[in-house]
């Protein structure tokens, strides 16, 4: 029965995305790409891809900047068009997924506001799906306590800032210590909503926020070394949840270095092959030569979970795992472009491939 509820209540929008998955970019199309000489020569083979409409009225040259946000407009675009025909519960799940897009955009303005800058125009800086029907209201606050009092008010996130921060904490705070305290509470959050959504939505969706708390717990140890933040606050950072949550999470909080933190991943079966050809030395984002990061491992692991929820039917985890390996692609495209346009053929094909 649970089959036949979910396709009066889904199917139309799982079929949908199911179709947006099969027009993800595939190995011979990145192949093409990597290929490519100039962006001119990107564009053009980008036209026969879901990207075409929101590239073909760019001028040329067109900018890795410009690249990046057409793409994201496809993305933000079929997205959207799920939101408007989804009704509950499947609604409220696709709410969900946009939390984490607002924590940094509310996170984006915070910052705005304590360096004095006009928030109007970080609103244009925002990504469009953190964007909330109250939002502009943000920008009309001149103080943090303003702006606390009014996400309070009038933001979805309300219940985080509540339970976890207070207006004195925007002020006293890093920036980037607010940020890890709201997604460790959206986590957390969105954890506990998906065990209650039954299986094999909670369980698909179990392993994918696992690994992604996992992936935050790693980053912060490793952001955290030579900066003032201590081994107790840094402990507090992580998510309550993930795959080394308690025992090596606790062990983590003590690390100094780099040879401590992979000496604790691989004792862990699916973190120490992981960790094979690794770069230590380079922990977020593509580093160079054919050397990956431990960023790039975590995004692979990642691909595949997102991969393998579709393996399965009746589930909500298809529309997460969807907008996930779309936004992997977007990465993927970028990098490719930024290796063209810098004419840094020799690392274009340290990218993510999806299918």
């Amino acid at each position: 029965m649970n089959e036949i509820y979910f396709n009066a209540d889904a199917g139309y929008l799982e079929g949908i995305v199911r179709g947006y998955r099969d027009g993800l970019i595939t190995a011979p199309q990145y192949l093409n790409l990597t290929q490519c000489e100039t962006m001119d020569d990107l564009k053009l083979q980008l036209a026969t891809t879901d990207y075409a409409s929101f590239l073909q009225n760019e001028p040329s040259p067109m900018s890795t900047s410009t690249l990046s946000a057409r793409c994201t407009d496809a993305l933000v675009a079929e997205f959207q068009y799920l939101q408007q025909n989804a009704a509950e519960p499947i609604s409220k799940f696709l709410d969900y997924i946009t939390y984490g897009y607002m924590i940094d955009n509310v996170v984006l303005l915070i910052t705005g506001t304590l360096h004095e800058r006009d928030t109007h125009d970080l609103l244009e800086k925002c990504h469009p799906l953190g964007f909330f029907d109250t939002m502009p209201a943000l920008c009309v606050a001149t103080t943090v306590q303003d702006l606390y009092s009014t996400v309070l008010v009038d933001s979805p996130l309300a219940g985080y800032f509540r339970e976890c921060l207070s207006a004195e904490d925007l002020n006293e705070l890093n920036i980037e210590i607010i940020r890890n305290t709201l997604h460790k509470a959206y986590l957390e959050d969105f954890y506990a909503y998906c065990q209650n959504l039954g299986e094999p939505t909670a369980s698909i969706m179990a392993d994918i926020i696992r690994l992604e708390a996992d992936r935050r717990t790693v980053n912060i140890t490793i952001n955290s070394f030579g900066t003032e933040l201590s081994k107790d606050d840094r402990a507090k950072l992580y998510p309550r949840l993930g795959n080394m949550y308690p025992e090596a999470q606790t062990r983590l909080a003590r690390v100094d270095d780099m040879d401590q933190v992979k000496a604790i991943l691989e004792q862990y079966g699916e973190y120490k092959a992981m960790l094979l050809g690794v770069s230590l030395n380079s922990t977020s984002g593509s580093s160079g030569g054919n050397e990956l990061s431990l960023e790039d491992r975590f995004f692979s692991k990642e691909v595949q979970l997102n991969k393998d929820s579709f393996e399965q039917q009746f589930h909500y985890g298809v529309f997460y795992s969807w907008l996930r390996l779309k936004e992997q692609e977007i990465r993927n495209i970028v990098w490719i472009a930024e290796c063209i346009s810098q004419q840094q053929k020799d690392k274009i094909n340290n990218y993510t491939s999806i299918y």
